[in-house]
């Protein structure tokens, strides 16, 4: 599936693609946007893509348990 991408070829010279470590790792939707959006931000969306990013934190933080300071909770 790799060899298939839709939308441009920002993913074609990692070593590994953002989906396949988010899901390697469990990670979760934020999660895994986080990583995308880093990962492509010099190939393809620029400053943009990082805001992307920062606004996946951004959520990432308004959900986190006030009173946890552990990030299993997601």
């Amino acid at each position: 599936m790799n060899k298939e991408q839709v939308g441009g070829d920002h993913y074609r010279d990692m070593a590994i693609e953002p989906w396949e470590y988010a899901e390697a790792n469990g990670l979760s939707f934020l999660q895994g946007n986080i990583i995308k959006y880093v990962s492509r931000y010099k190939s393809k969306g620029g400053v943009q893509d990082l805001k992307k990013a920062k606004h996946c934190i951004d959520l990432l933080i308004s959900i986190y348990p006030p009173e946890s300071d552990h990030p299993d909770f997601v």
